[in-house]
């Protein structure tokens, strides 16, 4: 009669739980005599700054007294606070994905940038949506999209195919509630000066620009007034 082993392993619970074969060892301790190895000067060797109590560590970029490489070289060029980094996206990947079923606008339902992260035709939204005029050729669907910004070729190969641009402006806040899809707050309006004239002029399709409040579907009542109001200091005459 042949006899059947098998292996079992136990069940782990709290009462079974230990630590790992050689994962724990003994503290290392110094200053105790010649005999264990690491008396007297306790490893650290004689004298020196690495063998001072407190550490005795320079800090970062530290070079032993002489100038640093930090300040051997001039300081050159600057950070650009109002810098802003946009999302490109060209009209031949919105072509593909239109014709994949992944993306879909009308004047009324535009692409914005929550349609373009969502479908994954970008990764990652940035500071806004710039659209693109590469590869237009390949643009054959109508297309209607709010972008942040877009380019006079990308402008007019959408345009020419029977779709609409309207660039609106996006705040880091009002960014976040497009992609988040909230409309509960009301969207910041642009403050700078060069972003007020990039929006209300029709030549970039400015969403606050005369023209597309006219041809806008999705105009708001609060974007009458701010256009007017954005646009006011042209009738202003000074003494």
């Amino acid at each position: 009669m042949s006899s059947v082993f098998r292996s079992r392993t136990a069940r782990i619970t709290l009462s079974n739980l230990s630590p790992g074969p050689n994962s724990q060892h003994a503290q290392k301790r110094l200053g105790r005599g010649q005999g264990s190895g690491r008396g007297g000067t306790s490893g650290r060797g004689h004298k020196g700054q690495k063998a001072r109590a407190g550490n005795g560590k320079p800090k970062a970029g530290f070079e032993g007294g002489q100038t640093p490489i930090t300040k051997r070289f001039p300081k050159k060029g600057f950070v650009n606070p109002n810098r802003k980094v946009y999302a490109p996206i060209n009209l031949d990947r919105i072509q593909y994905w239109i014709d994949q079923g992944r993306l879909q606008s009308s004047p009324e339902n535009p692409i914005t940038a929550r349609e373009l992260l969502l479908s994954g035709c970008i990764h990652n939204v940035h500071d806004g949506i710039k659209l693109l005029g590469d590869n237009a050729p390949f643009l054959k669907t109508p297309i209607h999209i709010a972008p942040s910004r877009a380019s006079q070729s990308a402008i007019k190969a959408v345009e020419s195919v029977g779709g609409s641009v309207f660039c609106q402006y996006y705040n880091p806040l009002a960014l976040r509630d497009c992609v988040k899809g909230r409309a509960d707050r009301i969207s910041a309006a642009p403050t700078r000066r060069t972003d007020i004239l990039w929006y209300t002029n029709w030549r970039n399709r400015g969403y606050l620009s005369p023209e597309a409040i006219v041809k806008n579907p999705k105009v708001e009542e609060r974007w009458k007034e701010l256009s007017k109001q954005l646009l006011s200091f042209k009738d202003q005459t000074f003494d």
